[in-house]
């Protein structure tokens, strides 16, 4: 699943071919009104990446109004779920943000890190993704890891 605002750096048929499975982006437009609580079932992990400070703070405060968020919430927690922020180093610090990733990390999701130097917009600090195979990596780990 990717939000729509995921669409703007990565089209859906780039990542239909890299997945082989179908994109999931709006709630409303698949065959069944509870597609996303089918998907939550479904998977084996969950990993939100990257992570927007728009997508954290909705997480952590429940809102469930596009695909990705609507699976967090039907996700069991239980299962493996990570979240790769992503964002300035200005939202990354702001107290909204790191309080959303704090109560995240209360209910046993695993935030990873972030890596440090020249962002998008020009800024140099902490907020940037993850290498991917640091958060290959982590993924593998966490699959290795349940029950």
């Amino acid at each position: 699943a990717c939000t729509p605002a995921a669409l703007q750096f990565i089209g859906p048929s780039t990542l239909e071919g890299l997945t082989r499975r179908p994109v999931y982006v709006d709630m409303f437009e698949r065959k069944t009104a509870l597609e996303h609580v089918e998907l939550a079932r479904w998977a084996d992990l969950a990993i939100i990446c990257p992570a927007s400070a728009n997508t954290i703070n909705k997480l952590a405060a429940g809102i469930a109004d596009n695909a990705v968020t609507a699976l967090f919430l039907a996700y069991d927690l239980a299962k493996p779920c990570l979240i790769a922020p992503a964002m300035n180093q200005a939202m990354y610090a702001h107290p909204a943000t790191r309080r959303a990733l704090a109560l995240l990390k209360s209910w046993k999701v695993r935030v990873l890190g972030v890596d440090t130097g020249r962002q998008a917009c020009g800024d140099i600090g902490a907020g940037r993704l993850l290498d991917p195979d640091e958060i290959y990596g982590a993924v593998r780990r966490a699959l290795r890891r349940r029950p």
